[in-house]
């Protein structure tokens, strides 16, 4: 297995990860059946470290959907190398980061997190397209 697919793999499962602290305090909130009913306008509200989880799990999902893509064209380019391993990694630990941050509501952090894992993600489209 190539790094830049180790990394999407370990992307793609903390992804899938990320709903798992924002589910329990829905069940916490709203009990079992509560969670599992269709939302209501009636409902309880999330607590607001959850509600930030939630956003924070979406804009995961948003920004896949671009990283991902760019890692497979790396691989299907031959262009694979150093740098592409590297931005990979970075995107990983700052994906990671932008969740924690987003979740215990620190802002800037937040922003230079998401701004690292999108400059990651150009590195790759950039060696794809011969630019870097």
């Amino acid at each position: 297995m190539s790094r830049e697919i180790y990394w999407l793999t370990l992307t793609l499962a903390a992804t899938a990860l990320f709903c798992l602290p924002y589910v329990l305090n829905r069940v916490a909130v709203r009990g079992l059946m509560g969670t599992l009913a269709n939302p209501a306008p009636e409902d309880k509200p999330l607590a607001a470290w959850a509600q930030r989880a939630q956003k924070a799990h979406a804009n995961a999902t948003e920004n896949l959907v671009m990283f991902a893509p760019a890692v497979l064209a790396v691989q299907l380019t031959g262009r694979a190398d150093a740098l592409t391993a590297s931005a990979c990694a970075v995107y990983f630990f700052a994906r990671l980061a932008h969740y924690l941050v987003y979740t215990l509501g620190v802002p800037g952090a937040r922003t230079l997190a998401w701004t690292a894992g999108w400059l990651a993600t150009l590195a790759l489209i950039g060696r794809v397209l011969g630019l870097l």
